[in-house]
């Protein structure tokens, strides 16, 4: 007879106290503009993978690339907030 055991992590998986904290939640909120702009580079560079890329495609993916770029160097710019794990 085999015995069925549930796995604790998967079971406790969701449970309150492992939310993100404010702080947390907060850094992923300063931090949007460039993963918004990274999704938006990654889909222009999708849409040409089945196909040669026409002049347009190419100015999109230039625009996207130049949008994300400037987004991570305003990201960089920017004060960064302390969060647990990470430095000292």
């Amino acid at each position: 007879m085999q015995h069925i055991v549930t796995v604790q992590e998967a079971v406790t998986a969701f449970e309150p106290w492992m939310e993100p904290t404010d702080a947390e939640l907060d850094a992923i909120e300063q931090e949007m503009p460039a993963v918004l702009a990274d999704v938006d580079l990654l889909d222009a560079q999708i849409i040409v993978l089945d196909r040669t890329p026409s002049e347009l495609d190419v100015r999109r993916i230039r625009r996207a690339r130049r949008r994300a770029l400037a987004a991570r160097l305003a990201l960089a710019n920017t004060s960064a907030p302390f969060l647990p794990g990470v430095g000292a």
